[in-house]
């Protein structure tokens, strides 16, 4: 079985966005439904000068993830999901949705710690990113990693991209605790390893982005 997956470098990313405007593009969403996010985290602080003074030195950064459905080895949604709409397929580990028989409950958007799951509310279904499944199907590359001018996005076999690039780090701030297994290799951000991330609330993509 392949187990298709992501990879990411976040040290490599713009945050321009051309990601998410052509999976946008590409399945026809309407406004306020995306299956892919571009996530911009800032921090630290800016020291102000007076008068002549120039301003101190600032600590602060900004860096950004682009995230969409991880298609996760135990993938929440389809744990919850009662009509079976939500699958994962045993020959590519691609989580995807059956909009014959979703009921719109939105469970799935509830369950997912990465909020992958968008309600259609045209449709009265559940939509998500299927990783482009009739691009693979044609032998071509998933819109969001085709359109990655700074080659930030790549995609593959989750094992042969570890063993590729690591295993990355895919509970780097601000990403919610790993309780699903992402089929994601995550390059943090350098400035992600000295993220104070005490700051009273955990952070997550639902409470800091």
């Amino acid at each position: 079985m392949t187990q298709y997956g992501f990879f990411f470098d976040s040290e490599a990313c713009i945050g321009c966005k051309t990601c998410q405007m052509a999976c946008k593009n590409k399945n026809n969403l309407p406004v306020g439904n995306l299956f892919r996010r571009v996530y911009e985290w800032e921090h630290g602080t800016w020291e102000v000068g007076e008068g002549d003074t120039l301003p101190a030195p600032s600590d602060l950064f900004a860096y950004f993830i682009a995230m969409a459905c991880n298609h996760c080895e135990n993938p929440a949604c389809v744990a919850v999901c009662p009509s079976g709409a939500m699958q994962k397929d045993p020959d590519t580990g691609i989580v995807w949705t059956d909009h014959d028989v979703c009921i719109g409950c939105r469970s799935c958007e509830k369950a997912c710690p990465y909020h992958a799951p968008s309600f259609l509310e045209e449709e009265g279904y559940m939509g998500k990113c299927d990783f482009c499944k009739d691009q693979l199907e044609r032998g071509e590359d998933p819109y969001c990693v085709r359109t990655c001018a700074l080659r930030a996005l790549r995609y593959g076999d989750i094992d042969e991209l570890c063993a590729e690039y690591g295993e990355g780090d895919v509970e780097a701030v601000p990403l919610p605790a790993n309780t699903t297994n992402p089929s994601l290799v995550l390059i943090p951000h350098p400035k992600t390893e000295i993220m104070d991330v005490t700051m009273g609330e955990d952070p997550s993509l639902e409470y800091e982005l």
